[in-house]
């Protein structure tokens, strides 16, 4: 049996389905932006992409927990 995925991650499944570009994508875009704050990539990702704030907030918090790491 496999755990279930917690945290940002969560959100992956539903972001794919719901805009149709995979996470590695969305993740590629958030490390290429020139914007550094976390709720500056957020609020981009809802005005130039479209994305929700949750699903926004969830795609910044992993590629800034990942790239702290």
């Amino acid at each position: 049996m496999t755990a279930a995925v917690k945290g940002p991650a969560s959100y992956f499944p539903s972001i794919e389905k719901t805009y149709g570009r995979p996470v590695a994508e969305w993740l590629e875009l958030i490390r290429s932006s020139p914007l550094t704050k976390h709720m500056e990539l957020v609020a981009w990702l809802k005005a130039e992409h479209g994305l929700g704030h949750g699903h926004a907030n969830a795609l910044v918090a992993h590629v800034r927990a990942t790239d702290a790491s």
